[in-house]
């Protein structure tokens, strides 16, 4: 969005909000008059009933009295049943006038308001229309004139292309600690060594299962952790306790480390508590601690593992130094990618149980994203998406803009970067997040993000494809490919992050700042690798450096203005293009991937896929047979890609019909329900029908080392092998 349409939305989203607010006043207003008018009936007809009580009692005692008195004639008896049963029968008519009457307050009461809200919608909704194509005209018009009169609308400078693919939930030492890559110091120019766990030490953490027993680090680290291993946690919390380890008391109980809201973030930092979070002792909701071998948090890759990422990184330059921009989860550390700030979000996102802006439009960061800075530039940009569901969806309005053509599936990536008129200056690349909502056990696996469930070498696997598609397309020489990780994802590593700058934006969303975190802390280092062949072989770079460094280096490169005080203040990567001519010499291709023994039902060698012709026949099948797994709550990070297929939905849906997809999308509340949910989704949203052909079900196949191989159904499996949006 440019500024212009960033400042639509702000008018849009400030209406919409004020018609929401209005009618929730509204209907408690109603409701207040309908339970006052019901309160007022049933007093009325309370006293009445008392009133015809009181009258024949009386009436009874004279006819009693008279009886005793004269004798006793039935005319008294009668008159007394006449009179019951007249003033029976008139506080029943007045309770039924009185109810009648209440009911018709309720019902007009409820009707003006829909109706006061449906004015006001379609007020903001028509505004909104207008104004963004006053915008989207002025913004064609503008680049237009600058284009004719001599503007740049690509980049000038020896760097054209700028690609990124960032995967998830990895640590550096966890990936490239054993690697022993020596090279050249990108910035002093001497020989240097990567700051990794060959040399130095001791690396290890305390067991607080074994007598706080240390646990040095050890190799091969595991493929995937599915079915042998709960994932690693990797909440705010979780970091906390990873970062600032725990105490042992002289009485045997330990204390953990807390947060105080406001900071500053507790000291000392020693990296000493992974073991302890993966015991469980953050005790963070929604966590599955290891209680059985908490210590395999300490397993890292042999080179021999991971031989893509271990080519590339002696291949070009390896940051050694480039750390999550805060210690948390994958959500806010992947809006500091797009935003230099998470809008105050500080751990995975709330539920989203009422609703609210962010839960209608999206997450939005009160100085836009790097997609704005683009368009006001004039620039181009894209997002290449490896599912249905990327995580940039959650940012605000950019479902709208996949209609823009800013949106392209993963399977057309080749095909893009080979045109010789490919001209777009910024490429994001979205991994397949795998089964992110299944109804068994196997979360997100089959997809090609690494995350720690899932086959690591699947992520080996998009990024052997993605670096050999642009090395040997005809637009390598002025590109650059930045591999990174969002965060750790509770893994080992050694290196105690710094603190850094807070980015000083304003909280998009309170119900979304968990902690009051002031975001002054880094977060655990993670793998970086920056590729291109203006890039010397083997350096090493020991700059700290963030996920808002990728955006100072665009911002530099393509005369960008700054999006808060953190990117405005990070260390940016230009020192690294030092080379005036295009290197010859990087590799055209990669080494085949490791083979780890798993198996999902789009490997080549996998015989298990099904096929359905209905959407009603893949929601049932997609459901599991258990029933105490289908009916398990939603985590958070789940409800957050439940909530990127929300956003999907509602985007698509008329204006009429958005109620009803808000009332369905709030109660949701187990995982077959988000998973049903799910998959009417990728069916219902366009160019997905044919993609979601394929099952989420699993079979055993022949194991490895002991341990079970699956067929598992692969989210590939809905959008291709290579993931169609």
């Amino acid at each position: 969005m440019s500024t212009c349409t960033h400042w639509v939305d702000d008018g849009t989203i400030a209406c919409t909000d004020c018609a929401q607010q209005t009618t929730v006043s509204c209907n408690q207003w109603a409701d207040e008059g309908y339970n006052a008018c019901q309160s007022w009936a049933d007093e009325g007809s309370n006293q009445c009933q008392s009133w015809a009580d009181e009258g024949s009692n009386q009436c009874q005692s004279w006819a009693d009295e008279g009886s005793n008195q004269c004798c006793n004639w039935a005319p008294c008896s009668w008159f007394c049943d006449a009179y019951y049963w007249v003033a029976n029968w008139v506080c029943q008519g007045w309770y039924w006038a009185a109810n009648w009457v209440c009911q018709a307050w309720y019902w007009v009461a409820n009707i003006v308001c829909v109706v006061f809200l449906w004015i006001v919608n379609a007020v903001c909704v028509l505004w909104s229309w207008i104004a963004e194509w006053v915008c989207v005209a002025w913004d064609n018009a503008r680049c237009a004139i600058f284009s004719l009169f001599g503007g740049n609308t690509t980049p000038s400078g020896p760097i054209r292309h700028v690609f990124v693919l960032m995967l998830e939930n990895r640590a550096f030492d966890h990936m490239l600690g054993l690697a022993g890559i020596q090279g050249t110091d990108a910035v002093a120019g001497g020989p240097t060594l990567v700051h990794d766990l060959t040399h130095g030490g001791p690396f290890q953490n305390p067991n607080p299962r074994a007598a706080d027993a240390q646990t040095a680090v050890n190799s091969p680290a595991d493929f995937f952790l599915s079915g042998t291993d709960p994932d690693p946690g990797h909440e705010f919390n979780d970091a906390l306790l990873q970062l600032c380890g725990y105490v042992r008391q002289e009485d045997g109980s330990v204390t953990v480390p807390s947060y105080p809201p406001g900071g500053p973030y507790p000291q000392p930092i020693n990296n000493q508590g992974f073991i302890a979070s993966y015991d469980g002792l953050a005790n963070v909701s929604g966590d599955v601690p290891n209680q059985n071998d908490p210590q395999r948090i300490m397993k890292c890759f042999d080179p021999s593992q991971l031989p893509v990422i271990t080519t590339l990184a002696s291949s070009f330059a390896l940051c050694d130094q480039w750390f999550s921009s805060i210690p948390g989860p994958t959500w806010p550390n992947r809006f500091f990618i797009h935003a230099a700030s998470s809008g105050g979000l500080d751990d995975s996102p709330s539920g989203f149980q009422s609703v609210t802006s962010t839960l209608l439009n999206g997450y939005r960061f009160e100085n836009g994203t790097i997609y704005d800075r683009l368009e006001d530039s004039c620039f181009d940009w894209k997002v290449f998406m490896g599912d249905e569901f990327p995580q940039v969806f959650a940012i605000s309005r950019m479902t709208d803009r996949r209609l823009e053509g800013h949106f392209e599936g993963s399977d057309e990536f080749a095909d893009s970067i080979n045109d010789p008129d490919f001209s777009t200056p910024y490429t994001f690349i979205e991994p397949n997040y795998g089964n992110a909502l299944p109804t068994t056990p196997e979360d997100f696996t089959c997809g090609n993000s690494q995350h720690p469930l899932d086959d690591v070498t699947r992520g080996e696997r998009l990024i052997k494809k993605v670096y050999e598609t642009i090395r040997n397309s005809p637009h390598w020489n002025d590109s650059v490919l930045l591999l990174a990780y969002d965060e750790q994802g509770g893994f080992y590593d050694h290196v105690n992050p710094p603190p850094t700058v807070s980015p000083g934006d304003t909280i998009s969303d309170e119900d979304n700042n968990h902690h009051s975190f002031d975001f002054k802390q880094l977060g655990i280092r993670v793998p970086a690798i920056v590729i291109s062949p203006l890039i010397p072989a083997n350096l090493v770079d020991h700059t700290v450096y963030d996920h808002t460094s990728l955006l100072a280096s665009v911002e530099g490169m393509y005369g960008l203005k700054s999006l808060t005080n953190r990117d405005a203040q990070a260390n940016n990567l230009s020192h690294l293009f030092s080379l005036t001519t295009p290197r010859t010499d990087a590799p055209t291709s990669l080494p085949d991937v490791a083979v780890s023994g798993f198996r999902c039902d789009d490997d080549p060698a996998s015989r298990a896929r099904r096929t359905v012709s209905a959407s009603s026949d893949l929601v049932t099948a997609a459901l599991t047979d258990d029933p105490i797994i289908a009916d398990e709550p939603i985590t958070t990070l789940q409800r957050a890609f439940l909530h990127i297929a929300f956003l999907r939905n509602y985007h698509r849906t008329s204006f009429l019909g958005k109620p009803a997809v808000v009332r369905r999308f709030l109660n949701i509340k187990t995982r077959a329900e988000a998973q049903q949910y799910m998959e009417e989704v990728r069916y219902r949203v366009p160019q997905s029908i044919s993609a979601a052909k394929h099952l989420y079900r699993s079979r055993p196949r022949s194991g490895r080392d002991g341990h079970s191989s699956t067929v598992r159904p692969s989210a590939a499996a809905v959008s291709h092998s290579y993931g169609r949006g």
